[in-house]
């Protein structure tokens, strides 16, 4: 019998600590910028070359940035639901995105997924802390999704075949679009169905994004369907490239390729879509799926040094490395799809073991080695019966849930409260509303935003049209005026924001978050002088202010990193100084503040005592993929070899660097 249940695990890892009480005004780092030649682009289909384009993501509000973690690991227990039946053993952690930690094939007693023996954030999600392992469901814009740390719903429903199905859901905040993923394990079966729903309860259409993103073990070789990919490397740039040999080296084994790399396969109209991944022995994971969700990818870490580094930093050394294989809706992660007003839309997958003839598998016939996998596929799990489990599925997403098992966030309820949204199946109950909805609630009823109680720093703002529009007809308390100025920021009415938010100075009893947004505009602005000036003010107001507490303690590093580095960026070490003499003890030994004591220390003319902290060893736990923060620092002070510790390249060494800074949350992968 096909059962559902509760348990917990029990492992290494580092508590993902209080989110950044700081508004994310400025949008992810530019790391999802491609380079497309125009003969290139030429040869792109009419709907890539459309959706490459589409609406990219240009901030993360409403979500908040999730940067209070470090490296130092306690035993973990985190909560897990284990949908099981005669054949497969599935773990899933509705705590974290409702991410499938587990495949366990019990007849051969093989793990199909790559398992992270430890849980160590790192800051690849669009919102900052993610981790690395398992399947985990990417919806929103191009990354990882901010619901990577996040819980969601779950809840027993009944499928088609009576057995007991597991129901995941939430509301993704970045597009505001409700969805839901239910797995079904038929009874004896060898092969997971997973039923996916996304909505569109607006009557405008929204953009799209959704891969479904498999982690394992690297030492596989990787097939799909296609004789040709679409590459594209942290050197930012796009181009068609054969498969699987490209640039002399056989890229289908993810440890040959030199540097980090995506390769999106350019699947044949028509054919079955599917990629597996498959060992020495020829046994490995293989996903299938309904012709709606068409990409495929693969992502290795390759056998760079800094890809090396990086699969020891988001796992244990020792304990092998891993590579992605994903499914997506477009043909590459850089682009984003049309959901119509009112619209839905919906497809099936499945995963489960493959054997295959390992002499065709590894063999130099390319096309012998795809036909091979996906003749054993169709004997395994036929495409027409994908396809009917898909049709008999359809009428079940709608059913409502039964017994809960795990409750997400309450901002799915506060939606549906304001708008009176009817989303069959996905519930979102308003006994899940909690403090953090309180105000807007008041807000949506009372036409007003309650100033808070108690001094605290202001809570997160909803950004959207329809609350924008309330914040703006609202009485223009400070609070209102704050929130409004972050709404209209987000909206890009940069000129409006900024006299909302001079507004609020002029009564507000608390002018540190005000101050902070305006140093921020005028960063952004080029005026780097008066930014540091609202800096320092907004700093000394804040610890003028500030209370004991996590919050509190968050603000505070948070803040003085900002004005840290915009002093040092104004030439302006002396004040730069003073901000990080104020900051707590417990804030100063973090790995991230040890690197910026070494670059204020550099900004001094003291390069032997910046060099000493590099050699005592640092480990800065929210470094950005991509980040050049290290290297950058290490030039500054020697022209000695960057230590393999500190050596997180992902570019190619001829590519040229990336135009970031690393003043915010991003990713380059999803």
């Amino acid at each position: 019998m096909t059962t559902i249940r509760r348990a917990e695990l029990t492992l290494p890892g580092a508590p993902l600590g209080p989110a950044n009480p700081l508004p994310a005004l400025c949008p992810p780092t530019r790391v999802h910028e491609v380079t497309v030649d125009e003969r290139v682009r030429a040869t792109m289909p009419l709907d890539m070359r459309r959706q490459l384009g589409y609406r990219p993501l240009t901030g993360i509000l409403p979500a908040p940035v999730l940067d209070g973690y470090d490296r130092e690991r306690t035993e973990l227990t985190l909560d897990t639901l284990i949908l099981e039946n005669s054949r497969l053993r599935v773990t899933v952690l509705p705590g974290l995105g409702g991410r499938v930690h587990s495949m366990h094939h019990k007849p051969t007693g093989r793990e199909l997924l790559y398992t992270n023996p430890v849980f160590q954030p790192a800051d690849f999600a669009l919102n900052g802390a993610w981790f690395s392992g398992g399947i985990e469901w990417n919806i929103g814009a191009t990354g990882h999704s901010t619901l990577s740390c996040a819980p969601v719903h779950a809840a027993r429903v009944e499928a088609p075949d009576g057995t007991p199905m597991l129901r995941l859901w939430e509301w993704e905040r970045l597009r505001d679009t409700p969805f839901q993923v239910d797995l079904w394990l038929p009874e004896d079966a060898e092969f997971l169905y997973v039923g996916v729903r996304i909505r569109n309860p607006h009557e405008k259409p929204v953009p799209l994004y959704w891969w479904s993103n498999i982690a394992v073990p690297e030492e596989r070789r990787v097939l799909a369907p296609a004789d040709e990919a679409w590459h594209h490397g942290y050197e930012r740039a796009l181009q068609r490239v054969p498969v699987p040999a490209h640039a002399g080296t056989d890229t289908s084994y993810p440890l040959n390729s030199g540097s980090p790399a995506d390769y999106f396969y350019e699947l044949p109209d028509g054919e079955r879509r599917w990629i597996g991944a498959l060992d020495d022995s020829g046994h490995g994971l293989v996903q299938t799926s309904t012709d709606r969700l068409r990409g495929r990818k693969l992502f290795t870490w390759g056998s760079s040094p800094g890809g090396r580094r990086w699969q020891e930093w988001l796992t244990e050394p020792g304990t092998g490395g891993y590579a992605e294989i994903q499914a997506g809706l477009a043909r590459t992660q850089l682009e984003h799809i049309r959901l119509e007003a009112e619209g839905e839309i919906s497809w099936f997958e499945a995963y489960g073991p493959l054997g295959a003839d390992p002499a065709r598998v590894h063999g130099d016939d390319w096309s012998a080695a795809r036909e091979e996998v996906a003749a054993r596929l169709e004997e395994a799990l036929p495409r027409g019966e994908v396809q009917k489990a898909y049709e008999q599925w359809q009428p079940h997403a709608d059913h409502e849930p039964g017994e809960r098992l795990a409750t997400g966030s309450g901002w799915g309820a506060l939606e549906v409260l304001r708008a009176g949204h009817k989303l069959p199946g996905t519930p979102f109950d308003e006994s899940t509303l909690d403090a953090d909805q309180a105000p807007w609630i008041e807000l949506s009823h009372t036409g007003t935003c309650p100033e808070p109680r108690r001094v605290t720093p202001p809570g997160p703002t909803l950004v959207a049209r329809h609350w924008r529009d309330m914040l703006e007809t609202a009485p223009a308390a400070p609070l209102n005026e704050y929130h409004l100025g972050v709404a209209q920021w987000h909206s890009g009415d940069y000129a409006q924001a900024v006299r909302s938010w001079e507004r609020g100075l002029e009564l507000a009893p608390s002018v540190w978050p005000l101050l902070r947004c305006l140093a921020v505009a005028d960063r952004e602005a080029g005026q780097l002088q008066r930014a540091a000036d609202r800096y320092t003010e907004a700093f000394d107001d804040l610890c003028a202010e500030r209370r004991e507490g996590e919050v509190w303690t968050a603000a505070c590093a948070a803040l003085g990193r900002e004005a840290i580095a915009t002093l040092l960026a104004a030439d302006r070490p002396a004040e730069a100084r003073s901000v990080w003499d104020r900051l707590r003890p417990v804030t100063r030994t973090r790995g991230r503040f040890r690197l910026i004591e070494a670059q204020l220390l550099i900004a001094e003319g003291e390069k032997e005592a910046a060099r000493r902290i590099f050699d005592e060893g640092f480990e800065v736990a929210d470094l950005r993929e991509g980040s050049e923060a290290l290297v950058e620092t290490w030039a500054a002070l020697t022209d000695e070899p960057l230590p393999a510790a500190y050596d997180f390249r992902m570019r190619p060494p001829a590519a040229p660097q990336p135009d970031t800074a690393d003043a915010g949350p991003g990713a380059d992968r999803g």
